[in-house]
């Protein structure tokens, strides 16, 4: 069987766009492998070149990891089995699918939308009607959503492996699986969602069907921490830095991209949050400031009121879900923005709109001390919470944030303890 890479890293939630459920341990505010064993500037491992994340926090756990290879920090070890499994995945790529395009092109890339079902008033279903936090398993019948996430979670994996251990196995490992799904002529994905999320009877793709790919950041991150391997020749390198940089025109100029870039939810920031990745990658820095500086205004100021209550995102029917989905994409566009220079992480608006105010004003709900005010039809998961309060206690350096984290809980052999102190 796969590996179900779905549960491996703390940001998996960013390629399902539906939520996960997470455990609800006893954690103290500094846990054991959390104990900092001081580590001279001077004898630091070069940073790597990432940007959704500190480059100096992993370059610090990999020092400690050198130190005592023997007793790796948890977050370490889970993710060396994880590296280790990797190894074994066989190459594959969109064109694996039955079902064919409207462009009669496998190369590109098909997806369901995922709360659309068969209207039950028509003997053939069509059009599809939706059905807001209902997921019709018949999405699951094209893979190409379920591929990107495991491109996505398999290049994090291999890539962080690598920068660890240096070990080339990881490196030839994800240069195949990249050059299978984007590079060769025969299986590569094409740059564009001109499919994705499709109505049957109604549309063949949508703007909204761009959430498919809102993991590319971490995507972008695991292929940095490998490119430099000779396991990557030139026109690897080349190959994939113009997917990326194709990718991103089509995100800018579509119609579909344009579209989805004026989303007022949690669609528009995870929007954002691949154009500056993929800006950052590329070496656009200006757009990838401009773009965050606007998201200070049209993200953080239209989609957080000033009591912290994110109003799009709790009309939805997996209210709680749904805000703490949002919440991801603008605590990513925060570490992004530390890259960039561009602050997001203590920016505020005059009435007291910010990514901190909106993490407050969840907490009550997350630690049992309120009622969830609003619908959550999959039942509330109060860790969904945990990875935001973890990494903003981290980037703020809040005891307060640290303390709410603990009593909620976590796996502490998570992947974000790679990125946090």
């Amino acid at each position: 069987m796969p590996v179900d890479w779905s549960t491996t890293t703390f940001l998996a939630a960013l390629v399902c766009a539906q939520g996960c459920a997470g455990k609800h341990a006893t954690a103290s505010v500094m846990t054991p492998h959390q104990a900092k064993v001081p580590v001279a500037a001077a004898n630091l491992p070069p940073a790597p070149r990432i940007f959704l994340h500190a480059p100096e926090v992993l370059a610090r756990h990999k020092a400690r990891w050198l130190s005592d290879q023997q007793h790796p920090e948890p977050a370490v070890a889970r993710l060396l089995h994880d590296a280790r499994k990797a190894l074994g995945e066989k190459p594959f790529s969109v064109t694996e699918k039955y079902e064919v395009p409207p462009s009669g092109d496998k190369h590109d890339y098909l997806s369901l939308a995922p709360y659309a079902w068969p209207d039950p008033r028509r003997p053939d279903g069509l059009p599809y009607m939706m059905r807001d936090g209902r997921i019709n398993p018949e999405r699951d019948t094209i893979a190409d959503h379920a591929q990107f996430g495991r491109i996505v979670a398999l290049t994090e994996t291999l890539g962080l492996a690598y920068y660890f251990t240096g070990d080339e196995a990881y490196a030839r490992q994800a240069a195949l699986l990249l050059r299978t799904f984007f590079l060769d002529p025969a299986t590569r994905m094409n740059p564009n969602l001109n499919f994705a999320q499709g109505v049957r009877g109604k549309e063949t793709g949508r703007a909204s069907g761009l959430i498919d790919t809102a993991g590319i950041a971490r995507l972008v991150d695991g292929t940095a921490m490998v490119m430099d391997s000779p396991a990557f020749s030139k026109e690897d390198r080349d190959g994939l830095l113009a997917w990326f940089r194709d990718y991103l025109a089509w995100l800018r100029e579509s119609e579909l991209g344009r579209r989805e870039g004026q989303a007022r939810n949690n669609h528009g920031a995870w929007y954002d949050v691949q154009v500056v990745s993929l800006a950052l990658a590329t070496g656009d820095e200006e757009l990838a400031r401009e773009t965050l500086q606007f998201a200070r205004k049209r993200r953080i100021g239209r989609q957080i009121d000033p009591d912290g209550r994110q109003p799009e995102e709790l009309q939805r029917t997996r209210s709680w879900h749904y805000a703490n989905f949002n919440l991801q994409a603008l605590v990513a566009l925060a570490n992004l923005g530390e890259r960039a220079g561009v602050d997001l992480w203590r920016y505020q608006t005059q009435d007291g709109r910010s990514i901190r105010k909106a993490i407050d004003w969840l907490v009550p709900f997350a630690l049992g001390e309120a009622r969830w005010p609003t619908p959550e039809i999959s039942g509330m998961r109060p860790a969904e919470l945990w990875p935001v309060l973890r990494e903003a206690a981290d980037r703020l350096h809040d005891t307060q944030l640290s303390t709410a984290a603990a009593r909620l809980g976590a796996d502490l052999d998570d992947h974000l303890w790679l990125f946090v102190e």
